[in-house]
C-alpha cells in the first residue's frame, strides 16, 4: 500500500491519524508518511506547532477526542500508549472513524520497571501492561489488525529523556559521573528506525494484535554508551568512573542541589542488563536497526 502511494492524487492517497506527532518518534513517523504519499491528519493539543508541511492538524487530547464520522487507511500512535489504549478501547471515544490496521508505540519499560524500586515507574509498567490488554481486547472484538511496537531506549531527535539527558548534564558540568559497577547492557535505537518500523506495520493485513520489541542495532555496556554520548559532544567531556559508596553519595547530593533528576531507581538499573531480543520484528517487519553512533545534532543542548 505505501508503495504504490506516492504518485496518487491526493483524492486517493491512504489516510493515516496520527497521534503523538509533535514527539519525538511521531515527527519521524510523520515525515516517512507524508514522503510516501500519505495524508496525514495529526491530533495535538497545540496543532499546527510543527514545521511539517502538508499536515491537516486538529486539535484535541486523549482520551476524550472525539473526531466524528470518518475512515482511515492506518491509525498511528506514538504518544502515551496508556491514554490511546483507553480512547481506542471505547470505541474511539465515542467518535464514528474507522480503520482496519492501528500500529501503537508502547515501551519495553512494561518488561523492566514491574519490579522497580520506585513506585511511580512500578505504576507505569502497569498502565503499560493495561494499555496492551485492552488493544489486544480490542483487536479481537474489532476484528482489526494491530502491531504494537516496544522501543528500547530512543535516541536521534534530541527530546528523549536519556541519552539526552546525559548530554545536557556533561555537556553543563564538562564531565560525568559513573559507577565502576555501571556495566548494564543497553541497546539503544535511532528513531529513525523506530519509524521505517512503523511504515512496515501499517502493511500488516493479518487480524488481532502482534507486538514487537525494539533494541537498537548494537548491545553495549552503560559505560560504553555513554562514554559515546561524552565523545559525541563538542567540546568531548570526560567520565569520571568512582568507587559505588562514593558516587551513590555524589550521586544523592547532587539530586539535593537539582543537578540531575535521577532516582535510585534509575542508578540502580546501571548494573542491570536490559536487552531485547528483535528476531520476531526482523523478519515480519524489516527491521535492521543502526549501530549507535552520535554527533552533535542528535543532541538538544547549548
Amino acid at each position: 500500500m505505501t508503495q504504490q502511494s506516492e504518485n496518487l492524487p491526493s483524492s486517493l492517497a491512504p489516510r493515516a491519524l496520527l497521534f503523538g506527532a509533535t514527539g519525538a518518534i511521531g515527527k519521524s513517523v510523520c515525515q516517512r508518511l507524508l514522503d510516501k504519499g500519505w495524508q496525514v491528519i495529526a491530533i495535538s493539543r497545540q496543532p499546527g506547532v510543527s514545521a511539517q508541511t502538508g499536515v491537516e492538524w486538529r486539535a484535541g487530547t486523549l482520551p476524550d477526542i472525539a473526531l466524528g464520522n470518518d475512515h482511515f487507511d492506518a491509525v498511528i500512535s506514538c504518544g502515551p500508549s496508556d491514554l490511546f489504549a483507553q480512547w481506542f478501547a471505547q470505541g474511539f471515544a465515542h467518535s464514528e472513524i474507522q480503520t482496519s490496521r492501528v500500529v501503537a508505540f508502547g515501551s519495553t519499560s512494561v518488561h523492566v520497571k514491574q519490579s522497580s524500586l520506585d513506585q511511580s515507574e512500578r505504576e507505569l509498567a502497569q498502565r503499560l501492561r493495561q494499555a496492551e490488554t485492552q488493544l489486544e481486547t480490542a483487536a479481537a472484538q474489532k476484528n482489526i489488525a494491530i502491531t504494537l511496537l516496544r522501543p528500547t531506549l530512543v535516541y536521534g531527535s534530541g527530546m528523549d529523556k536519556n541519552i539526552s539527558r546525559i548530554a545536557r548534564i556533561a555537556r553543563r558540568y564538562g564531565f560525568f559521573v559513573l559507577p565502576r559497577d555501571a556495566t548494564g547492557l543497553r541497546q539503544p535505537v535511532h528513531v529513525d528506525d523506530l519509524a521505517d518500523a512503523a511504515l512496515v506495520a501499517v502493511e500488516r493485513t493479518e487480524k488481532g494484535m502482534r507486538s514487537y520489541d525494539l533494541p537498537g542495532g548494537e548491545t553495549l555496556s552503560y559505560r560504553e554508551m555513554t562514554k559515546r554520548i561524552l565523545h559525541g559532544l563538542q567540546p568531548p567531556a570526560r567520565l569520571l568512573i568512582l568507587p559505588g559508596i562514593v558516587f551513590r553519595l555524589i550521586a544523592k547530593i547532587a539530586r539535593l542541589l537539582g543537578m540531575h533528576d535521577a532516582g535510585e531507581a534509575v542508578l540502580a538499573r546501571m548494573r542491570e542488563h536490559l536487552v531485547f531480543d528483535d528476531s520476531a520484528a526482523r523478519t515480519d517487519l524489516r527491521y535492521n536497526p543502526r549501530p549507535f553512533k552520535l554527533d552533535i545534532k542528535m543532541f538538544n543542548v547549548k
